[in-house]
Order: structure tokens, then C-alpha cells, then sequence
């Protein structure tokens, strides 16, 4: 599974690497300036153009034979000064900015520094401006990559503004984006992308996936410098799951999955659920619905079945079958209903999934004690911040962990990054961006959909935390393969079409390159 690294955690990576004596920081800042090298040399070659969100007049690679370095003040302008000398020695014509002193430069910056002024000129940082691009190169930036977690000066926002009219290549991260965070830390205009390419070390950051990282970043690769060992605690991306077939076997050996939907004229929500918990493989679906919405419900459902649920105690009796393998609570149920609701269901030990007004209803006090390792709470932005409204989602990962700890379940953030946090400390990311990205996939009764997904395998025996995992990658599979004008109704009926892809060995990619 691909791993999410912080950037403390690359820099104990390569301090690891470092003091092991394997390799030097002078070769692994030359094993990183190659990398970017090698990238910039193959798309030249391929002649691939850059994309709107570069500039408003996009730039053909295979024409570009020039470039223009933006050096910082750290080890991430040490890769700059690399790639200004490789670039110059594979017949490109370069110029280097460089932003701060270059006494300050860190030892292995300076010597690379120091190697590339043998050959070449530094342009100092506030001589550079909207000339330096005039005649559209192809721009580095390497002014921060990891090393920034706060607002970008004002000068270094300005140039790299400027660039945005060349094609781009950041070298690890674009210098304006948190590396932990994905937060846009140069105030970019949210329709403005950055960079073309985004050539990074080792392993994927964070950045790269959250926030504004996949509009800034263009397109990731990774460069192979020869470091091994993977970081502890890292954050896992969340790739396609296995095991997902069904084995023979009586509609009862895959469990049973009820989904309780609120009264007439709010019942649609829920029967999407219960579709989705259908067709991602639960032996059976019952929808539990109020008196009022009995006939509504039989109109408009086939393979689902219909039982009564009129209440705390309708819900008692239901319960007392014990083929019963996971619930669905949320999905049109009602704020009041739920409350009504919410302690029967969490009481009962249930696999168990709280969605939309279930999670409403917790947020306003009820049964929030009652919540176990079996359940999986998948609140959006919003709901999240009324339900753990101390925890900042300026840190989606931290938040949502800590938020698994608390509640003593699994919590399923959505978002194009979805972040899924279990009670125990494990983290992963389900990322529908890059070539993956879904954004037909923002439709009412989606959500609900997924809800039933994640139910419906719970109900097969999945653990929590898997299930969740599993759910929503096979969620935005499902939208991603359906396409744009796609509509709620449209996902359970694309999930076999999924499966069968996966389960004759169809291989899609889930790492953040497009």
C-alpha cells in the first residue's frame, strides 16, 4: 500500500539513510536533481504540452530548450542548483534565481551552489520579475519543496505568480503548498493551478493529495534516489480492494443488512442505501419504514424488502432477528426519528453505519456514548465540525484521527481526499483526484449511496475499518467509470460492472500521478 509521508518523517527517511552510512546527503541531493532531470528530458521528448491551468497560453514541451531555475534557501534549492548543471550539460540554456544568501545555503546546497557558479551566473531574487519569463521557459521552482508550513513571503509569491504563464516543474512540492496539510499557503485563487509536473522523492507527501495539492501540483511522479525503509506511522493510500468476490453459498451466509429510512416523502434517500448495500453484495436488505411510508416504499422498490418501523420498540422486535448482521442508520431518516432511534440500534452491538441525520442527532447529545469499534460514522465537512466542532479540518488527518479516538469508532471523512481513521491509530486516505478525480460524483443522494455500501459490507462479515476503506474506493470507481451527467441513482447499478472489472484482474491505479 502507498504511503502518505510528513515531511519530518522523509527527513528521518533519509537521516536513517544518512547515518547508516549507505549514501551521503551530497548524493542524494544529486540522485534527487537527476531525477527531475530525467522527467524534464522525458516530456521534452515526448513533446507532451502543458495545460491550461499553467498559463492562459500553454507552451509545447518539445519546443523548449531553455529554462529558468527558481532557487531557495534550503536543500530544496540544492536540487535546483543540480538541475540548472544537468540541464546545462544536456544542452539546455539556464538561468538560476536564487532567493536568499547563498552564505546561509545549507552545506550540501552550498557546494552544489558552488559547482553550478563554476559554469553559470546567479540572478539575484529581487532582480527577477515578469521579464524573466518573457520568452516562455520551462520554470523550476525549488525554492521550498517541503520545508514551509507557513504564508510564502510576499517576493517569492510574486515571481512564482509571474511563472505561471511557462509550464512548471516543482521540484517535490510546489513552493506555495503545505507539505502535511495541502494547504495553499501563497492565498492562490482557487481556479488557478501552478505547476505541470510535480517530480517528488521516495514516497508521496500528503500534499500531494489533500487540499488544494492536486490543483497546484499538476501532475506527481515520483524519482527513485535509493532510499530504502518506509517511515513508521505512515498514512497508507487507500488502493483497490481484494477480496471483494463473494464465495457460494445461501443468500444468508452474506449477511443481512437493515436500513431504516424516515416517513412519506423522505424515503429516497434511505432506498438508495439499501440499493447500494444490495448490489455491493449483502445476501439481503430490509428497509424499515414508519406506517406513512409503507405504501411509497412497496411502489418503488423489487428486491429489497419492506418491514414496519414505527419506533424505539418496532426497532426491539426487528432486532430480535438474529440473521440481522448490520444496520444503516441516517439516509433520510430525520433528526427526531434518529434520536428515537440511535440507542436501540448502538445498544443492539450491530455492525453498524450512522450517516446524515444520525450523526445531526449526535451532534445534539444523543447515545453519543453508545458508540463502538463496530460502527462507522461518514460525515462530510460540515457535519464533522458540529460533531467534534474543537478539531480543526486544516489538519483532515489529525482531525479525523483524533475524532476515531473519541468516538471509539471508525470515522469516515468524505471529501475528494477522503481521510478514514480507526480507533486504534490507523490512517489512510482514499484519494479520488488526479486520474481519478470525480467531480459528477458531488450529487445529492451520493453520500447515501455510500452509506449502503459500507453497510452491505459490514453485513458480509468486513471489519469496519476495511469496509470503509473498501467503500469508498469502490464508490468513486463506480462514478469515475459512469462519467460525467452521473446521478445518485446511477452508482448501484454501476457497482457490478466494478466488481467484475476486479474480479477478472483489471488494474486501476490509485497513486496521485495523472
Amino acid at each position: 500500500m502507498t504511503e502518505l509521508l510528513t515531511a519530518a518523517q522523509m527527513r528521518d527517511v533519509e537521516t536513517r539513510a544518512i547515518e547508516s552510512g549507505s549514501v551521503s546527503g551530497l548524493e542524494l541531493m544529486e540522485r534527487a536533481g537527476a531525477g527531475v532531470v530525467s522527467a524534464i528530458l522525458r516530456m521534452a521528448e515526448e513533446g507532451g504540452s502543458a495545460p491550461v491551468a499553467c498559463g492562459d497560453s500553454p507552451e509545447v514541451f518539445g519546443q523548449i530548450r531553455n529554462a529558468v531555475v527558481l532557487c531557495g534557501p534550503g536543500n530544496n534549492g540544492g536540487d535546483g542548483f543540480v538541475i540548472a548543471r544537468l540541464l546545462v550539460e544536456a544542452g539546455w540554456t539556464v538561468s538560476v534565481v536564487l532567493f536568499g544568501d547563498a552564505a546561509k545555503l545549507p552545506p550540501d546546497a552550498r557546494v552544489n551552489h558552488d559547482r553550478w557558479c563554476e559554469i553559470g551566473a546567479i540572478q539575484p531574487w529581487e532582480r527577477s520579475g515578469a521579464e524573466s519569463f518573457a520568452d516562455r521557459p520551462l520554470v523550476v521552482d525549488a525554492v521550498f519543496g517541503t520545508g514551509l508550513a507557513r504564508p510564502i513571503p510576499g517576493a517569492v509569491r510574486e515571481v512564482l505568480w509571474a511563472a505561471r504563464g511557462c509550464p512548471v516543474v516543482a521540484v517535490d512540492l510546489p513552493s506555495m503548498l503545505g507539505s502535511d496539510s495541502g494547504a495553499d499557503l501563497g492565498s492562490w485563487p482557487d481556479d488557478a493551478g501552478f505547476a505541470h509536473l510535480t517530480v517528488s522523492f521516495h514516497r508521496f507527501k500528503r500534499g500531494h493529495i489533500l487540499g488544494a495539492g492536486p490543483r497546484l501540483c499538476g501532475r506527481v511522479e515520483l524519482a527513485d534516489i535509493g532510499l530504502n525503509g518506509a517511515a513508521t506511522e505512515a498514512v497508507r493510500l487507500v488502493e483497490a480492494p481484494e477480496g471483494i468476490g463473494k464465495p457460494q453459498g445461501h443468500k444468508f451466509d452474506h449477511g443481512s443488512a437493515l436500513v431504516l429510512t424516515g416517513g412519506m416523502g423522505r424515503t429516497g434517500a434511505a432506498r438508495l442505501a439499501a440499493r447500494g448495500a444490495l448490489r455491493i453484495g449483502a445476501g439481503l436488505v430490509t428497509l424499515a419504514a414508519p406506517g406513512n411510508a409503507m405504501a411509497e416504499c412497496a411502489a418503488r422498490i423489487d428486491a429489497l424488502m419492506l418491514r414496519r418501523c414505527d419506533d424505539a420498540g418496532s426497532l426491539v422486535q426487528l432486532l430480535e432477528d438474529p440473521r440481522i448482521t448490520a444496520l444503516c442508520l441516517g439516509p433520510g431518516l430525520g433528526v427526531e426519528r434518529a434520536r428515537d432511534l440511535l440507542s436501540v440500534a448502538l445498544e443492539a452491538g450491530l455492525s453498524c453505519v450512522l450517516d446524515a441525520d444520525a450523526i445531526t442527532a449526535l451532534a445534539g447529545g444523543a447515545s453519543g456514548g453508545g458508540l463502538h469499534e463496530r460502527c462507522v460514522l461518514t460525515p462530510h465537512s460540515g457535519e464533522f465540525a458540529r460533531l467534534f466542532p474543537d478539531l480543526s479540518l486544516d489538519a483532515p488527518v489529525e482531525a479525523a484521527a483524533e475524532a476515531a479516538v473519541r468516538a471509539g469508532c471508525t470515522v469516515l471523512l468524505k471529501g475528494p481526499a477522503t481521510v478514514i481513521a480507526a480507533p486504534d491509530g490507523r490512517v489512510a486516505v482514499h484519494a479520488a483526484v488526479y486520474e481519478r478525480a470525480v467531480p459528477w460524483l458531488a450529487t445529492a443522494g451520493a453520500g447515501d449511496v455510500l452509506a449502503g455500501m459500507i453497510a452491505g459490507l459490514m453485513a458480509r462479515g468486513w471489519v469496519a475499518f476495511e469496509a470503509a476503506k473498501a467503500g469508498a474506493w469502490l464508490h468513486a470507481e463506480a462514478a469515475r467509470l459512469f462519467g460525467p451527467g452521473l446521478i445518485a441513482e446511477d452508482l448501484p447499478e454501476q457497482i457490478p460492472l466494478v466488481l467484475r472489472l476486479l474480479q477478472n484482474g483489471v488494474q486501476t491505479s490509485s497513486s496521485p500521478s495523472a
